[in-house]
């Protein structure tokens, strides 16, 4: 009997009851026998359904509020604006989720289980972008930026394949890194209170409670087991706000205001505005994160034994591209693959991409409902602090994981690592330095990342590429 394929043509719908082996045939409810339902196209019941769903659940929700949380906060939003900003920032992921996963065949959605969402990669040039905008015009000078970003994607993402060789492991591990270095200063600050400008920054009780925060995360991650051990990070934050309210540092106020169930209003903070810095700002960090979506995928092709070919990373793209330039419309930041989900399906073998379908279904309910959202708004900033410190390192963690497998043993990646490591580190040594620059060019250089990735790219391609023989796509994407 032939056997099934293992490309994305291997089935044609979903089904409900899958081989035990990948190949085999499978028997229908009838007792006739039938083609192998692969296991990504494997639709579970609800008993196996709804737990796997909420394991990526536990895992992408502190990444997916992060992002509106830092941001809103830098802006200067209230507390109910800042709640609008993280419900539309589940909203948005839950569509783009499903969007990726179901998909449109042959046009858009790679039809695996992926997850999208607004990437922590975009935080610290729309932070370089907020400093360098007047009051007012932060927010639309911001979401003119993304939307270009992901028309950009759109253009760009069907050739994309070919532009891969200029961003292999060493440009991507500096430039993910970076992300989590440049971003360590933010759980810090939260530790301390999270107002420097407040007569109790830097208390003891605000240190106390993001050390204890921060201890309750590793005993869970230590002792933790299966589900519990996953959802370390969000039990941290739990346990942390319980422990606030003896000391009066939770504040449930913002429960009393928050509707209970509202839609995103578009353009809420202003109509988009596009300068040409802060432009070329998220542009440089949309290749990044479309080389981390490409690798995303291509590492769950191998998972779900399902071949990722030009065709899939395309459609994958495409989706990216849409859930950005839609996304600011309500609220949203540039959209990209969250990678602490593919580790979910490498770990639990669950490998239908239905499981994710109904966990950004289930994104889309939390984002319908504010005051759902409001509730992390409930979270002290110590705790916030404390959590931080491991969301934040595990970031450059991964960064440093993927620079280890990039062929550091030769001296040229290695002067290439420290020249782009050096310059992206800049910005948060000394933050004046580029003070007497042009605007464009704070913007620009102001963010340790930008820098660090134009400098890695251009160090590549001197390296690399100028006058030898360029390393092919394969190549490039190798232990990316």
């Amino acid at each position: 009997m032939a056997q099934p394929a293992k490309g994305p043509a291997a089935a044609e719908g979903p089904c409900s009851t899958p081989p035990e082996k990948a190949g085999t045939p499978a028997d229908t409810a009838d007792g006739d026998s039938t083609a192998a339902c692969h296991p990504v196209d494997e639709k579970l019941h609800f008993s196996r359904l709804v737990p796997a769903a909420l394991q990526h659940i536990a895992a992408m929700y502190a990444g997916v509020v992060t992002p509106p949380l830092i941001i809103g906060q830098a802006v200067g939003l209230d507390t109910a604006a800042q709640t609008r900003l993280i419900a539309a920032s589940l909203l948005i992921a839950g569509l783009a989720t499903i969007l990726q996963t179901l998909g449109v065949k042959g046009f858009v959605g790679n039809r695996l289980p992926f997850v999208n969402a607004a990437s922590s990669a975009g935080i610290a040039p729309i932070l370089a972008i907020a400093e360098n905008s007047a009051k007012g015009h932060q927010l639309p000078a911001i979401y003119g930026a993304v939307m270009v970003a992901g028309v950009f994607c759109l253009a760009v993402g069907p050739f994309f394949g070919r532009l891969l060789r200029f961003f292999p492991p060493l440009v991507t591990g500096v430039v993910i890194t970076l992300i989590g270095v440049t971003l360590m200063p933010v759980p810090v600050t939260w530790a301390q209170g999270g107002d420097k400008e407040a007569a109790d920054f830097g208390d003891m009780r605000f240190l106390a409670l993001a050390g204890f925060t921060l201890v309750v995360i590793l005993l869970f991650q230590r002792f933790g087991r299966g589900f519990l051990k996953q959802v370390a990070l969000l039990m941290g934050l739990f346990i942390g706000t319980l422990a606030a309210i003896p000391f009066g540092l939770a504040d449930f106020s913002s429960l009393k205001s928050a509707p209970v169930a509202a839609l995103p209003t578009p353009f809420a903070s202003g109509a988009p505005e596009f300068q040409p810095a802060a432009i070329l700002s998220l542009c440089i960090v949309m290749l990044v994160l479309m080389t981390e979506s490409s690798a995303g995928m291509l590492a769950l092709g191998e998972i779900c034994e399902r071949k990722t070919d030009g065709k899939t990373i395309t459609r994958g793209l495409r989706t990216d591209g849409i859930a950005t330039l839609v996304g600011p419309v309500f609220g949203g930041f540039p959209t990209s693959a969250f990678a602490q989900n593919v580790g979910v399906v490498s770990l639990t073998r669950v490998r239908s991409r239905y499981v994710v379908a109904v966990a950004g279904g289930a994104l889309i309910v939390l984002g319908a409902f504010p005051v759902l959202g409001a509730v992390v708004n409930t979270v002290p900033m110590p705790v916030l602090g404390g959590a931080g410190i491991v969301l934040f390192g595990s970031i450059a963690v991964s960064g440093i994981r993927t620079l280890s497998e990039a062929g550091l043993d030769d001296s040229s990646n290695i002067i290439l690592v420290a020249v782009s490591l050096g310059c992206g580190i800049i910005p948060l040594a000394a933050p004046t330095f580029y003070a007497d620059f042009p605007a464009w060019a704070q913007t620009v250089l102001g963010s340790g990342i930008s820098a660090g990735a134009l400098v890695a790219v251009s160090l590549n391609l001197f390296f690399h590429h100028l006058g030898t023989r360029g390393s092919t796509t394969a190549a490039a994407l190798k232990s990316s």
